[in-house]
């Protein structure tokens, strides 16, 4: 049996998609709801506006500094955006339009990776939940 490799945690946020979504599409803006502490800010290159198939560099820090660029593999306006990088995992925001807000769900997908044992080897998996969890509380503070 294959072994599910999705985390996701989902929390309500007091905004309509819309703004949640023009926050999520604008990499300038990562930095400020990222509750890993490893985005530093957009790289100089990147889109004011992410689009399908659209790439972006951050800066990043993870003990040392370092880039990193993303694709957009996912883009359904005020719907559904995800993101991946060259080690083949994605992160993805869905937004469903709920009374008093948005339900808003954060997933981190390992099973397109192409090192997954890797990852769950360096508990990446479990340090990125936690990760979610502090983003979507950091998400649902600007919109409070």
């Amino acid at each position: 049996m294959t072994k599910r490799r999705i985390v996701s945690r989902t929390r309500i946020v007091s905004a309509a998609p819309r703004a949640i979504f023009d926050l999520l599409a604008d990499p300038s803006k990562h930095q400020l709801i990222d509750g890993s502490g490893t985005v530093k800010g957009s790289r100089t290159d990147a889109p004011t506006r992410l689009t399908l198939g659209a790439k972006f560099g951050m800066n990043m820090k993870l003990g040392v500094p370092y880039p990193i660029e993303n694709t957009v593999v996912e883009f359904d306006e005020d719907r559904v955006i995800a993101w991946r990088h060259f080690g083949g995992h994605r992160w993805r925001y869905e937004l469903e339009p709920v009374d008093g807000g948005t339900k808003v769900t954060e997933t981190f997908d390992w099973s397109t990776s192409k090192s997954p044992a890797a990852l769950e080897l360096l508990r990446v998996p479990q340090r990125n939940t936690a990760s979610i969890d502090k983003t979507l509380d950091r998400l649902a503070a600007r919109f409070a």
